[in-house]
C-alpha cells in the first residue's frame, strides 16, 4: 500500500449505489475493499474496474447481517491495508410486506442487514481510525428515515436508528478527528431494474420536482464530498440526494 494512500471499506457494493460509490472513491485515489454478500462475481467486477483506476482493490465477500462475517469482512481490509480509514455502511435489506404480516424473523433479519451490521462495522473500524486520527464514516439511510414508508416498518425503524447512530458517533469521534455523517438517496435509477422496478421507479418521477430520477454516480458524488479534505468539518448531518423529493 502507498503509504499516503487511505482506503476505503464499502458494504453492498457489487452494483447500483455501491459499485458507483466504490469507483468513486477509486478515481480519488482510495484503496477499496468492495463487500457483497452473494454475487461474487459483480464484486470482483467492480475491484478489476477500480484497479484499473491505478489503486488496490480487494473483494471481501460476506453477509454483514450477520456479525461473525461482518467482523470478518473488517478483518479481510485490515489484514490487507492495516487499517480501515473510510467507511461506507450501504448493504440493506428493503422488503415490501405489511406490518401485521411480518414475522420476528424478518424483523431481525431486516435489523441486523440495515442497523445491527453498522454498528458492528464500526466497532471493527473505529479503532484504526482513531490510531491514526482521522476517519470517516458514512451511513446510508434514505426516505424511509425520513417519512416512514407504508408496507416497510423495519427498514423505516433501522433507518432512524441509522440516523441516530450516525449523530451519536458524530458527537463521541468528532473530536478525535472521525467524521460521521449520513446520505438520504432519494429515487435513483437501478442498474439491473426488471421491468416492475423499471415501472415502479418511473412512477416516483412525479414526486420529484427535478423531473427524473436521480443516477447511483450522484449520489456517489456526495460521499466523496464528505470524505475529501473539502467536508472535513461536515459532521452530524445527513444529507439528501433525492431530487427536492419530500413524500
Amino acid at each position: 500500500m502507498t503509504a499516503s494512500r487511505r482506503t476505503a471499506l464499502i458494504t453492498g457494493a457489487g452494483r447500483n449505489i455501491g459499485r458507483a460509490c466504490a469507483l468513486g472513491l477509486a478515481q480519488d485515489g482510495f484503496n477499496v475493499v468492495v463487500n457483497g454478500s452473494r454475487d461474487r462475481a459483480a464484486c470482483e467486477a467492480v475491484a478489476q474496474a477500480a484497479a484499473a483506476l491505478g489503486v488496490e482493490a480487494l473483494v471481501a465477500m460476506g453477509d454483514v447481517g450477520v456479525v461473525d462475517a461482518a467482523r470478518g469482512v473488517a478483518e479481510a481490509a485490515i489484514d490487507r491495508f492495516g487499517a480501515v480509514d473510510v467507511l461506507v455502511n450501504n448493504a440493506a435489506l428493503r422488503p415490501q410486506k405489511a406490518f401485521l404480516e411480518t414475522d420476528e424473523a424478518e424483523w431481525r433479519r431486516v435489523m441486523a442487514v440495515d442497523l445491527d451490521a453498522a454498528v458492528w462495522l464500526a466497532r471493527a473500524c473505529l479503532p484504526g481510525m482513531l490510531a491514526r486520527g482521522w476517519g470517516r464514516i458514512v451511513n446510508f439511510t434514505g426516505m424511509n428515515a425520513i417519512h416512514g414508508h407504508a408496507g416497510r416498518a423495519p427498514v423505516s425503524v433501522a433507518k432512524h436508528g441509522v440516523w441516530g447512530l450516525t449523530k451519536a458517533l458524530a458527537k463521541e469521534f468528532g473530536p478525535r478527528g472521525v467524521t460521521v455523517n449520513a446520505i438520504s438517496p432519494g429515487p435513483i435509477r437501478g442498474e439491473r431494474d426488471d421491468a416492475a422496478a423499471a415501472q415502479q421507479r418511473q412512477s416516483m418521477v412525479a414526486r420529484v420536482p427535478v423531473g427524473r430520477l436521480g443516477t447511483p454516480e450522484e449520489v456517489a458524488a456526495v460521499l466523496r464530498l464528505l470524505v475529501g479534505e473539502s467536508g472535513a468539518f461536515i459532521n452530524g448531518q445527513m444529507i439528501q440526494v433525492n431530487g427536492g423529493a419530500e413524500t
